[in-house]
């Protein structure tokens, strides 16, 4: 079964790839696009072929539902999305099935148990007809989060956050003032909940700011080794398969 995913956050497409490798071994992902104009494009060659689309409903350059003005979609198409009420919404108007940001695995062997005893394809009518005038805004990031200090409650602006790291199966913040805050969410919520553009999860278990950077020091095998301020605990590095992204991500 041919897949396509369509997200414009790395991360997040990433992690999508590795949970359908992991578990649907008869699945070929044979493409990743991240906006309306390179989707169109690979659905437009006549030599791509997808049975299902993951598709984000807010691109780099625009609201998915551009697409299917633009050009057909034969395959079927499970939307994702942070926005609960927009997935309600496209899987009523004919879509397989939808998922929320972050994706739970569950969730995801549900969709696409739908999708293979599906016997038709997206409404696309429909679909246009229900969203194509709808006014998505645009995608909305933690601004603070409410942590627990001693016998304290603490809210706290993410602005303020110079890292994130797991430690012992607990999760800290970092602030830029040098102070360590226990939280109780996962790194991969904490991972949605805040903007790309200025975090990136350089590890398993660490998710950097990038004003928090000082400098980077290559390592033996490729890795990079970041020098924070202020400074961590333990041994800031970039996982080796994330040092391309994080490179890209560091020159925008």
């Amino acid at each position: 079964m041919n897949v396509l995913i369509v997200e414009d956050e790395i991360m997040a497409q990433k992690s999508l790839q590795r949970v359908l490798l992991q578990n649907f071994p008869d699945m070929d992902i044979v493409g990743c696009t991240t906006s309306v104009k390179t989707t169109v494009e690979w659905l437009r060659k006549p030599e791509n072929h997808a049975d299902i689309i993951f598709m984000d409903v807010e691109l780099s350059d625009g609201i998915c539902f551009e697409i299917f003005r633009q050009t057909e979609v034969k395959a079927k198409v499970i939307m994702t999305t942070a926005y609960d009420s927009y997935a309600l919404k496209a899987f009523e108007a004919g879509s397989v099935d939808y998922l929320l940001k972050p994706i739970d695995p569950d969730s995801l062997k549900r969709a696409v148990a739908r999708c293979r005893m599906s016997g038709g394809r997206i409404d696309a009518e429909a679909l246009l007809k229900v969203l194509g005038s709808a006014n998505v805004p645009k995608k909305e990031y933690k601004e603070r989060y409410v942590v627990r200090f001693n016998d304290r409650i603490v809210p706290l602006q993410t602005s303020n956050i110079a890292y994130v790291y797991s430690e012992d199966k607990t999760n800290y913040l970092v602030t830029f003032d040098d102070q360590r805050y226990i939280i109780d969410s996962s790194l991969d919520v904490i991972t949605e909940e805040l903007d790309p553009e200025h975090f990136f999860r350089i590890s398993r278990s660490c998710i950097v700011q990038m004003k928090s950077i000082t400098s980077i020091i290559k390592q033996v095998g490729g890795r990079l080794k970041i020098v924070p301020e202020p400074k961590a605990s333990f041994e800031m590095t970039v996982s080796r398969s994330r040092v391309d992204d994080f490179l890209t991500w560091l020159e925008k």
